[in-house]
């Protein structure tokens, strides 16, 4: 039986209508859940991009949560719904945030799905590429060497995700918590001839862990701006909701 129009999940890009009153009859929420920093920047960026999220999905209930460090924390959130919800990792990688922490909290609340994380996606490694433009450099300029920046994690398949959306910057990988390090990755290209090296960002948000990645490029490398709240992760994080809301809400 098709639903009542106003009881339908709201698609990205388009504003949800009016919810009614009876549980059944309306979506599910969005929680958006990020790690969380003792940074307040990345906190702020957080919130941006879920008021870019409202922005595109007006009258639909999101929620957010931090795993850490932040409030309110994932627990309080889900414990507070009173019906249905979808988590949506503010994640770039399936490492061990997204393949246990999340789970493992989400498993207490049985009316709770996870969504997938937000990478890898081409739209991610497009607003990285416009970090870039601000540097006034793009992907395959002559005597370009770019590496590509991200946390890193013990589980290397996240990592390899991570070396392969660098390849198709033509560039190199770097971690800040894992091999390889930012310095290496510099030394390697400027040992394969490039004339200038740039660090593309792969961090929704600015914290600590940036700071370090820029603390070991030095001051003649060039780091580019972390993802940060843009419009295209907004939608993003809509898709990734309605993928799953649509079987929560039937």
């Amino acid at each position: 039986m098709r639903p009542p129009p106003d009881s339908r999940v709201p698609r990205p890009g388009h504003a949800s209508p009016p919810v009614r009153t009876r549980e059944s009859d309306i979506a599910p929420v969005l929680v958006p859940v990020a790690h969380g920093s003792r940074d307040p920047r990345s906190a702020t960026t957080v919130r941006a991009l879920v008021d870019e999220v409202r922005g595109r999905a007006p009258g639909l209930d999101v929620r957010p949560a931090f795993l850490d460090f932040d409030q309110p924390s994932v627990t309080d959130v889900l414990a507070g719904l009173d019906r249905p919800a979808v988590v949506v990792p503010l994640l770039l990688g399936s490492a061990y945030h997204a393949r246990v922490d999340i789970p493992g909290i989400v498993a207490g609340f049985p009316h709770v799905r996870v969504a997938d994380v937000l990478g890898p996606d081409p739209r991610l490694l497009a607003v990285a590429t416009d970090r870039l433009a601000s540097l006034g450099v793009a992907p395959g300029d002559p005597g370009l060497g770019i590496v590509l920046a991200g946390t890193g994690s013990s589980h290397s398949p996240a990592n390899a995700v991570v070396h392969r959306l660098a390849a198709r910057l033509g560039g190199v990988a770097a971690f800040a918590t894992a091999e390889p390090r930012v310095p290496e990755a510099i030394a390697g290209l400027r040992a394969r001839g490039a004339e200038r090296v740039v660090v593309a960002s792969w961090f929704l948000a600015a914290g600590r862990l940036l700071d370090r990645v820029q603390a070991q490029a030095g001051d003649d490398v060039p780091v580019a701006d972390p993802l940060g709240p843009d419009p295209r992760i907004a939608e993003l994080v809509l898709e990734r909701f309605a993928a799953h809301a649509l079987r929560t809400a039937a």
